[in-house]
């Protein structure tokens, strides 16, 4: 248990996604997908469970000891 006052908020920040609404603007400009993907680690646009697994891991029990932090879930974006 939380001793009062800790402050036990992470956030998770996710990189070039794909989402319904990413999705209708990649198939408007599908251009734009190799440009994202490029500039990341991965070389891949996100996919939503990828930014679930961080999501889940900050849930589980094995990251009770994570706290206060923002989890940058973006395949190694280069912006």
């Amino acid at each position: 248990m939380a001793r009062p006052g800790a402050d036990h908020r992470n956030s998770v920040s996710p990189g070039s996604t794909r989402t319904r609404i990413a999705d209708d603007a990649f198939a408007r400009h599908p251009e734009v997908i190799p440009h994202l993907a490029a500039r990341t680690a991965l070389g891949r646009v996100g996919e939503p469970d990828d930014i679930g697994v961080a999501i889940a891991a900050l849930l589980d029990d094995a990251g009770r000891w994570i706290t206060a932090q923002d989890i940058e879930v973006s395949g190694g974006c280069r912006l």
